[in-house]
């Protein structure tokens, strides 16, 4: 099988394999309706005092909420990626089979995530941003160019993320038990991507730090394109180029973490 072959496989075995957990899928699609709904009424309430926060209008701030409730699983912004069980093969020593696999170790789990990625997208993220759509005032393009902008910033976010969430796995192979690591990385992800409030709010030298930072890409970045308020190229630049630092810095982590391996237990 070839190599694109191969990781094409990957990625749909990571789709198939998070499609079979309907409940888990049928109650995130609530939790993550019902915290939208929360999060929209605080929203309108700032731009109902501040109608142009940010930049944004209230009906862009409501688009952008709900955007936020379609990522936060895609993008693993809170957890639940593929992280969590690279870390725990790293701490049980089932790594070692991993690496006498005839496949590339960062490719293999950047192809299941994006599968998982996708899955989260359609089955737990589409519905939450429809109810928004439809009961709330949205800022939504009319043209079918505009929507394809916004799909490739999506899967350039997700790329960005999972180089994020691979470099903070590799860890475990220094620190053995990485729940720490993983708890400041979600703090990190949920302050820094937007999911709290979007970035064009934060002033002065915090909102342009933030916005600098890797984590601008996953929500703040596909969200600007969305609504018009960022050039797609631009975008795509700046994912494209954080995407390759991180995947570049993971590549040399997993080189050295992998130079000698000591599976745990003998």
């Amino acid at each position: 099988m070839g190599a694109g072959r191969l990781y094409a496989a990957v990625a749909a075995g990571g789709f198939r394999r998070y499609a079979t957990y309907r409940a888990a899928t049928a109650a995130g699609v609530f939790t993550n309706t019902v915290f939208g709904l929360i999060l929209v009424q605080v929203h309108l309430a700032l731009w109902a005092r501040n109608p142009q926060l940010g930049g944004y209008d209230q009906a862009q701030a409501v688009t952008y909420v709900w955007l936020g409730q379609a990522f936060l699983s895609t993008l693993a912004i809170g957890g639940g990626g593929v992280e969590d069980e690279l870390m725990e093969r790293i701490r049980t020593g089932d790594i070692a089979v991993d690496l006498y696999r005839p496949a590339d170790l960062q490719l293999w789990w950047l192809a299941a995530d994006l599968g998982r990625a996708l899955f989260q997208l359609l089955g737990r993220g589409v519905v939450p941003f429809a109810v928004g759509a439809l009961f709330f005032p949205a800022r939504l393009p009319g043209d079918v160019a505009a929507w394809a902008a916004f799909a490739v910033a999506v899967a350039l976010a997700m790329v960005v993320s999972f180089a994020i969430r691979f470099l903070v796995a590799l860890s475990a192979f220094w620190l053995l038990d990485g729940t720490g690591v993983l708890q400041l990385a979600w703090i990190a992800a949920f302050f820094c991507s937007g999911m709290l409030l979007p970035l064009n709010v934060f002033p002065g030298a915090l909102g342009e730090v933030v916005r600098a930072l890797p984590w601008s890409s996953l929500l703040q970045g596909p969200a600007d394109v969305l609504l018009g308020e960022a050039d797609p190229l631009g975008t795509y630049a700046f994912q494209a180029g954080w995407a390759l630092a991180l995947l570049a810095a993971g590549r040399l982590v997993q080189s050295a973490a992998t130079r000698r391996v000591v599976v745990q237990g003998g």
